[in-house]
């Protein structure tokens, strides 16, 4: 499945993104259980499938078993429904597929023509840094560039999402703790990320990771290895590598930050930025009011945001 989020009239649920329409898991599961009969339909579906993102990852596989039975429900169904199950894209505003995660961690210096252009050696642990969720914006967001400095670069990222909580957990088993897989533009503010020895203050300004466009699913996704990773500015070429060239793998990561801490079910994790950021050019080259930023990874999909100046402080 590709699940997003969307603001219909004001709310935020969470769905199945078809070509042109978006099913409302919530209420897609209400009305299958209704139709089955079952008693406490409203009640089943608000906890299997709530429309939050992150609750319903906590349900874990059960969550997405019902989830994908109520898709096919919806898909093969010949009758009206009796809410609204389906919604037009056109009528809704995508938002990040995760708004709250309760960690957002970073991998740095994790491509090695990245690691190179910057002037260093493989590391031999990730390099391992956090934003937070106020940095998140969908979609359908501009990047808001504000007055605080004046080289915004861009940083390519392929991302995934924890399905459930991991303590310990071996590579062999890795991939199981896997929800999906989205993408992520980790923006960074370039003097003020290299003001101080920690990154973090160049990292976390207002909305400087826009995420999405979806969150697609490990039944969907299986192997995180191989997939092009491709951002343009303006339509042209900036970044282009693959994950195959990543230092330390999807299945390594989860090994690495779950013997570390505990993953919880919606933790976004950002798996590193290839080569050819802004701050590394010759000449240097960062991103002004109006361009256009543009990151495509195979069998992910697109995610793509404007730059727009803010006169504001943050």
């Amino acid at each position: 499945m590709k699940l997003v989020s969307f603001n219909y009239e004001g709310n935020t649920r969470i769905g199945c993104r078809l070509e042109n329409q978006i099913i409302d898991l919530n209420l897609a599961c209400r009305s299958m259980l209704e139709a089955d009969g079952v008693i406490r339909a409203a009640q089943i579906a608000e906890a299997y499938v709530p429309a939050n993102m992150v609750e319903f990852l906590q349900g874990g596989d059960p969550s997405m078993a019902l989830a994908n039975k109520a898709v096919n429900y919806v898909l093969n169904s010949t009758e009206g429904f009796k809410y609204k199950v389906l919604q037009n894209v056109s009528d809704v505003k995508i938002e990040a597929p995760v708004l709250n995660p309760g960690k957002m961690i970073c991998v740095g210096h994790n491509y090695r023509e990245h690691i190179l252009e910057m002037g260093r050696g493989l590391p031999p642990v990730p390099v391992v840094f956090a934003k937070f969720s106020n940095t998140i914006v969908g979609p359908q967001d501009d990047i808001p560039f504000y007055p605080v400095s004046e080289q915004l670069d861009y940083e390519a990222e392929f991302a995934f999402v924890v399905g459930k909580r991991a303590r310990s957990v071996s590579q062999a088993d890795a991939l199981n703790y896997v929800a999906g897989y989205t993408i992520v533009n980790d923006v960074t503010y370039r003097d003020i990320q290299r003001r101080t020895i920690e990154w973090l203050q160049g990292k976390t300004v207002e909305g400087s990771a826009p995420m999405g466009p979806w969150l697609v699913t490990t039944d969907e996704l299986q192997d995180p290895s191989g997939l092009e990773v491709v951002l343009t500015v303006n339509g042209e070429e900036r970044q282009h590598s693959n994950t195959s060239n990543l230092v330390f793998s999807v299945s390594y990561l989860v090994e690495f930050l779950s013997n570390l801490m505990t993953l919880e079910p919606g933790d976004v994790i950002l798996t590193g930025t290839p080569g050819g950021v802004g701050v590394a050019r010759e000449p240097q080259v960062f991103l002004k009011d109006g361009d256009v930023v543009r990151i495509e990874i195979d069998r992910v999909g697109v995610l793509e945001n404007k730059v727009k100046k803010v006169s504001e402080g943050v």
